[in-house]
């Protein structure tokens, strides 16, 4: 069987790194695109143990979380059951940023329910060694999971924003709409917004 040396799996993963696609990096270092591939699943497999056994214990202060909209395959809209079952449709990237450093401390690829804000924030809340300040956007699901997870060791805010504009037609507009403002509003402990 063979392997691949250290140099070109360094080598590979700086292609990709600096924005190489798969094809390109293929043709660059001589190596499978199957090669390529289980190594960047390899190499996603370490980063998530390592991050997971890194991250304890963090001493934030300020925790923002927000999910990233993407999709696998094809969009919600357009998948079939028989691509669903696949794992095809929307996907929903959970972060959260610590607001001073901008580290990640955790994140969840997942749908975007109750049970995904769940595990990301429960995971969120095993990282942490000191009460913190939590701003979200205004999903609801965030409202039980923050809840459960932190309990009353925790300040919280949900931060709205308000979008729009004068005369936008949303079904017609294909840029995002102007964000003209935010609501605030404090869920638990002292607002420090």
């Amino acid at each position: 069987m063979n392997q691949l040396t250290i140099e070109k799996r360094a080598q590979i993963i700086a292609l990709l790194c600096e924005g190489n696609s798969m094809r390109a990096t293929v043709r660059l270092t001589g190596a499978s695109k199957n090669t390529v591939a289980k190594l960047i699943c390899e190499l996603g497999a370490a980063c998530s143990a390592f991050q997971d056994k890194t991250f304890r214990n963090l001493k934030c202060k300020r925790i923002q979380c927000d999910e990233i909209w993407s999709f696998t395959g094809c969009k919600e809209k357009n998948v079939t059951p028989e691509k669903k079952a696949k794992g095809q449709g929307d996907t929903w990237t959970w972060t959260a940023l610590d607001a001073d450093t901008k580290l990640i401390p955790c994140w969840y690829v997942g749908t975007r329910d109750g049970m995904a804000a769940y595990h990301f924030i429960h995971d969120l809340s095993e990282r942490l060694a000191n009460r913190v300040q939590l701003t979200t956007d205004g999903h609801k699901a965030y409202l039980t999971a923050v809840e459960d997870s932190f309990g009353s060791e925790i300040d919280y805010a949900m931060l709205q924003k308000v979008y729009g504009g004068p005369g936008d037609a949303p079904e017609t507009r294909y840029s995002p709409a102007q964000c003209m403002g935010a609501k605030k509003a404090v869920i638990k402990g002292c607002s420090l917004l």
